[in-house]
């Protein structure tokens, strides 16, 4: 029996659109063979479609779609698609999360996701009732287990101190096992993060070898907003190895032989994760890409400083839109050295980028006319310096209203975390592209984007961070060195480590406490900031919910 395994870039709601890329891979997996067809979690109308699913006629219009789909399908294919289904019974939620097995022209059976995700981004209990009957999939005289997602995710490493060995009571495959299945089928939609892709792959393995049965992951593929999601399906022997894999950030079809897959010899090539950086600079692509693209938009323009942030957010664009779909603005002050001019000027041309220079220079010095009626007699401070990223960030829309290109957000995770960025001035943006990078890591991507050539000028790579805003301002004047500070951030942000236990980590515990200090006291400033790429497991924005108000 051949089975392929489809992975998709969806978009959510696009109901037809949808519809037509399933289609078109079913017709393309049947030529090559294949019997069965698996889609991913919630393929027909997008994951996470969020609230959406709280409008009973979005549930209608997936159903009459998935029926469509069963129509259009060749009757003697099997296809396994995703999307939500009315809960049948009175208690209990409105929806179940499920796969639809479609065999010749109609729904032939139904299952029902079990695990329902509440930590970080996903909050699927808020819609989802979760399954409690379990059934098999008898097809082409093999019994499948089909399960969604977490079904298989019910043991995990948590990075935070309150891991625990079992996230769940049940275990689903554990009741599917007792049916005697022939191979696991997982349909997922589980998003990329940079330090999480082994720890995913041995999650699948673990499972095969467990059991000892094949297992086939069908990952979505694509961005949805902030969320990546990195593909990688692939097919599992029984030993626990990949014997087969679809590129990542890529839509692709993998086409499997059943018992070719149960004979198959290990292969460790076939296994291999990308490395960190070179995944991560992948996934932001994508980001950019689909956001562009799904939104409709077409061109971008960012604050191109002489700065690193602003240097790799451009590379990365570039490569997502087209450097012929940028325009950029250098915007010196009194206080930008000239060789900030310089080394913008040469990445811009270096990517063959339209630029313009605008001195902000005279415009600053009317607002400190204007406003010296309140501030006479006053040292100038941390107001004058805001001004400046304000003046700039008015000037960028002025570019993006006028012209439609859509103002890229360059500040990265550790400004952001401890508050070093101007609401309404470096701050803003339609997109934050590195908002999920901590500084120490967007240096490891300018190195891999100047791999092949140099893009970003090296006097950029080199040179000390700074915001220029003031005579000699240097990053570490306020904060301490980036490599310090990202691992203090670390191990409050993703790790969700108590004060305690980042003091044991060796720095001084007052730095440490200033530290946690200001990105607590900074949560109004990201309650306000654009949608921020996401690519580790704890990235600021929906899957990190605090209270603005507090005093803890």
């Amino acid at each position: 029996m051949k089975i392929a395994l489809a992975q998709l870039n969806n978009i959510i709601g696009d109901f037809d659109g949808n519809l037509a890329k399933i289609t078109d891979a079913v017709a393309d997996a049947t030529s090559a063979g294949a019997e069965l067809v698996v889609f991913s979690e919630l393929s027909i109308c997008g994951y996470p479609p969020l609230d959406l699913l709280e409008r009973k006629e979005f549930i209608h219009t997936c159903k009459q779609y998935i029926e469509k789909l069963a129509t259009l399908a060749d009757p003697a294919t099997g296809v396994l698609v995703g999307g939500p289904e009315f809960n049948p019974n009175k208690g209990g939620k409105l929806l179940f999360n499920s796969a639809f097995f479609l065999y010749e022209g109609k729904v032939q059976q139904v299952f029902r996701k079990s695990l329902l995700p509440t930590y970080d981004i996903f909050d699927e209990y808020r819609y989802f009732e979760p399954n409690r009957l379990f059934s098999i999939l008898e097809f082409k005289n093999r019994k499948l287990a089909v399960t969604i997602c977490e079904d298989l995710w019910d043991e995990q490493p948590f990075e935070n101190e309150f891991s625990r060995s079992r996230l769940y009571a049940s275990n689903p495959l554990e009741e599917l096992a007792a049916f005697g299945p022939d191979v696991i089928i997982n349909m997922a939609a589980s998003p990329y993060s940079h330090r999480k892709m082994e720890v995913k792959q041995s999650i699948f393995t673990g499972k095969a070898a467990r059991y000892k049965l094949p297992v086939l992951y069908c990952n979505q593929v694509g961005a949805q907003t902030e969320l990546i999601f990195e593909g990688g399906s692939m097919a599992i022997n029984p030993s626990g190895h990949v014997a087969a894999k679809l590129p990542f950030f890529r839509e692709g079809i993998l086409i499997s032989d059943l018992d070719e897959l149960i004979a198959s010899e290990p292969s460790l090539s076939l296994g291999k994760i990308p490395g960190r950086i070179e995944s991560m600079a992948d996934a932001l692509i994508c980001g950019i890409k689909d956001y562009f693209g799904k939104l409709g938009f077409r061109t971008a323009t960012l604050g191109l400083s002489g700065g690193i942030d602003s240097a790799v957010t451009l590379a990365l664009a570039a490569e997502a839109l087209g450097p012929e779909n940028l325009h950029v603005l250098l915007l010196p002050s009194q206080y930008s050295s000239d060789h900030s001019v310089n080394d913008s000027v040469q990445m811009a041309q270096n990517l063959g980028i339209k630029y313009n220079i605008l001195p902000i220079e005279s415009l600053f010095n009317e607002f400190r006319e204007t406003l010296q009626v309140l501030f006479k007699g006053l040292p100038e401070d941390i107001a004058e310096e805001n001004i400046q990223a304000r003046i700039r960030a008015t000037l960028l829309m002025a570019l993006s209203n006028k012209f439609g290109n859509i103002l890229l957000n360059t500040s990265n995770k550790s400004e952001t975390a401890v508050g070093y960025g101007t609401l309404y001035g470096d701050m803003s943006g339609g997109l934050s592209v590195l908002g999920d990078v901590y500084k120490t890591d967007v240096y490891l991507l300018a190195q891999y984007l100047n791999q092949e050539r140099e893009v970003i000028p090296v006097n950029i790579i080199n040179k000390p961070p700074s915001a220029e805003l003031k005579p000699d301002q240097k990053d570490i004047d306020s904060l301490p060195p980036y490599e310090v500070l990202d691992q203090i951030l670390e191990a409050y942000i993703e790790k969700q480590l108590p004060l305690a236990k980042a003091e044991e980590m060796g720095f001084e515990p007052k730095l440490v406490s200033r530290i946690i200090k200001l990105v607590n006291m900074n949560e109004y400033k990201r309650y306000q900031t654009p949608p921020i790429l996401r690519i580790s497991s704890k990235a600021f924005g929906i899957g990190r919910r605090l209270p603005l108000v507090a005093r803890y």
